[in-house]
């Protein structure tokens, strides 16, 4: 793989694994835990919050793929990188549709249950971490 290109994939990479524990992890449970914020008003904010992270996340996404397929890169990073957008597609098209639904509920004023859906949201966003912690370890390593 050529420098030029690991160097852009692997800054890339970076700042996308650092939004991802900053957002899911950090800032998506402890606004619930602000005062004055209630449920609806925690899930108003987290769904623009996460419309925002994906709409960024779809873009470093993008130009991690260019910068891997520009560079010619071995098979260990494209199974890396494979991982990381698989993980980020399955998500967006798969769960947050459903937690979206569901939100939608809620703030409509449904007394809903906790969702179980979050789990699995909490599950792709661990393994996607891991892929993307992996991918930029392995470009550090060219």
């Amino acid at each position: 793989m050529n420098a030029a290109s690991a160097a852009t994939a692997s800054a890339v990479t970076f700042v996308w694994l650092g939004m991802v524990p900053a957002i899911s992890f950090l800032e998506a449970p402890l606004k619930f835990r602000a005062p004055g914020v209630s449920v609806r008003i925690g899930l108003g904010i987290g769904r623009l919050v996460f419309r925002a992270l994906n709409v960024v996340e779809c873009v470093l996404a993008t130009a991690v793929v260019v910068a891997v397929a520009a560079g010619d890169a071995p098979g260990r990073i494209v199974g890396w990188t494979v991982a990381a957008v698989v993980l980020l597609v399955g998500r967006l098209a798969v769960i947050r549709p459903r937690l979206n639904r569901r939100s939608d509920r809620v703030l409509a004023g449904e007394d809903l249950p906790r969702s179980r859906g979050h789990l699995f949201y909490v599950a792709f966003e661990a393994a996607k971490v891991v892929a993307l912690l992996g991918l930029g370890v392995t470009l550090l390593a060219l």
